[in-house]
């Protein structure tokens, strides 16, 4: 099903993390991005952009108003599946005999969400992290840009968690892909400092209502205001141009 152009996966938070489970067993490496307003209309308005997101294999719903157009399809979606919210769940209820990789934020994030998802789930094993910097065009600082492929292909972790934020992060994916032997990749950006207690969250009732957007804003003004207006904007007049041909949306 696919809204804007970009296809999404109809799906919720356990019947992605029973596939991710079965892409995890899989001989290949598969790329998933929890897909916003802001993805999607970036993929349909910039080309570069969605030229850098072609390497991903899934595109997960994460905003509400992404559920709202696939309902209209005929999804019949009752949530969205949330980056923050998804990776804490899965790996609070991850199998023992998974392995994590984390790949972004800082040392300080890198240690609080280790610290607490060992605190929830015991059994759950990271096998190793970077929390150097990564370039607009996705490339990390020096000898790590060889040696963090190197050590994801020695210690095959099932699931390598990317956060460093788009588009840094979806030009990481762009360029480093197709080294990866195997593992699932997924780009999730904010939940590194979510799950870390780093930054705050909207509550439960604003992301019921959408207004996740909001809550971040008012959280981030500066940083955030300018890409709010542009894409916010420019979701709503895409939608409303191809809502008139009959394409904002379909299966």
């Amino acid at each position: 099903m696919h809204v804007l152009g970009t296809p999404l996966l109809v799906t919720d938070y356990s019947g992605l993390g029973a596939q991710c489970l079965e892409w995890a067993r899989g001989p290949k490496c598969v790329a998933m991005d929890f897909a916003n307003t802001q993805i999607v209309t970036m993929r349909r308005h910039e080309p570069a952009f969605l030229d850098l997101t072609s390497a991903y294999d899934h595109f997960p719903p994460d905003g509400m108003p992404l559920i709202w157009c696939m309902n209209r399809a005929g999804a019949r979606l009752r949530d969205r599946v949330y980056g923050p919210t998804f990776m804490r769940q899965f790996i609070a209820s991850a199998p023992a005999q998974t392995t994590h990789y984390l790949l972004g934020g800082s040392e300080e994030c890198g240690a609080k969400l280790r610290q607490t998802f060992s605190q929830q789930n015991p059994g759950v094993r990271f096998v190793g992290a970077f929390h150097g910097k990564c370039h607009l065009e996705g490339r990390l600082d020096g000898p790590a840009e060889q040696q963090v492929i190197e050590e994801i292909n020695r210690l095959s972790p099932d699931f390598i968690w990317v956060g460093f934020g788009t588009p840094k992060q979806q030009a990481w994916i762009k360029r480093h892909k197709t080294l990866i032997q195997r593992g699932v990749l997924l780009t999730v950006g904010f939940a590194f400092d979510v799950n870390a207690g780093m930054k705050p969250d909207a509550p439960a009732w604003m992301q019921r209502l959408g207004l996740t957007w909001v809550f971040r804003l008012w959280s981030e003004p500066r940083r955030l205001g300018p890409r709010y207006l542009k894409y916010n904007f420019l979701f709503l007049w895409y939608l409303l141009c191809d809502g008139v041909r009959g394409r904002a949306w379909g299966r």
